[in-house]
């Protein structure tokens, strides 16, 4: 399968594009490295790297050669607060950028769009409502949340104007080797690379705020999964099922790192939500995906892969 990645040099589109590589498909990263890198990206046979931004007036010439049978868009602004800071940049990357991506699948006859969506559509749910599944509906708290959620609409409606197919993927925190400070899931990052270089960790919040930790492995293997779905058209969440507290978190990367640690606390952020935990059961049906990689293992990945940085 000929498959265009946007944002593929990025966190999860690097692991994403390893695990397409091995699975021998044909593969197009495209990314305006403004987060990812090239760095991220393995040299290998089979891949092509395109640094443009996806609201390029010359996305539409990558399409017409390409010739691509799916897309996976992973491109645009995944943080939080930076969507509540500046909502017109987090529209322009995440709303527009992906209209723009829709139009030239449409035009090109793509067969197949995944995209990725997150946690952050749901909003705040209530604890006796968790863990949430996909009929919930979707009252997002940030920016960002928003514009996932409004992308989501689009892609319905692109499926029953002009056929075009889609999975979207809601995902969890996702965390593991080569992420970011930012975006969702990036405490584990941070706390990671700091615990590495032997600095202190700050939680916003009490320490009881509880997310559902995926590692970014699962998440490649579940796009693959929706990739060859005959379940399309629908989201499916990706997550671990397991909500975990961020005082948790720092036991477990006390165990991970072998040192004592002992968070400062400081006022919890705007846009934050306090609980969240995804039910996996639909994407474990009908995409025959499950998670294989445990919290304390993806943890002592993602700090011996900091550590030796």
């Amino acid at each position: 399968m000929k498959i265009l990645v946007t944002g593929g040099a990025g966190f999860i589109g690097s692991h994403l594009v390893r695990k397409l590589l091995s699975a021998g498909e044909q593969v197009t990263v495209l990314d305006n490295f403004s987060t990812g890198s090239r760095a991220n990206l393995p040299e290998a046979e089979g891949l092509a790297c395109i640094e443009m931004d996806v609201n390029d007036p010359k996305l539409a010439g990558v399409f017409t050669a390409g010739q691509f049978d799916a897309v996976v868009h992973l491109a645009g602004q995944t943080t939080v607060h930076i969507s509540m800071e500046s909502p017109e940049l987090d529209g322009h990357e995440n709303i527009i950028g992906s209209i723009h991506v829709l139009e030239q699948a449409k035009r090109t006859h793509v067969q197949r769009v995944i995209f990725a969506s997150t946690a952050a559509s749901y909003g705040d749910v209530a604890e006796e409502k968790l863990p949430i599944v996909e009929s919930e509906p979707l009252r997002p708290l940030s920016f960002y949340g928003l514009s996932k959620v409004t992308v989501e609409h689009y892609l319905r409606l692109y499926q029953q104007a002009f056929g075009l197919d889609f999975v979207i993927l809601r995902f969890a925190n996702v965390y593991g080797e080569r992420q970011g400070n930012g975006g969702e899931g990036g405490v584990i990052s941070i706390f990671a690379k700091r615990l590495a270089q032997g600095k202190d960790i700050t939680i916003y919040g009490d320490g009881e705020q509880t997310r559902d930790f995926i590692y970014a492995g699962d998440i490649a293997a579940g796009i693959y999964a929706a990739l060859y779905t005959k379940h399309v058209n629908h989201a499916y969440n990706l997550s671990s099922q397991t909500e975990t507290s961020l005082k948790k978190l720092v036991s477990i990367f006390a165990d991970v790192s072998g040192r004592a640690i002992e968070p400062i606390y400081k006022e919890a952020r705007q846009g934050d939500i306090y609980k969240s935990m995804l039910a996996n059961g639909r994407a474990r049906r009908s995409l025959d995906w499950a998670p294989a990689v445990s919290l304390h293992e993806g943890l002592r990945r993602t700090y011996d892969y900091f550590a030796q940085q």
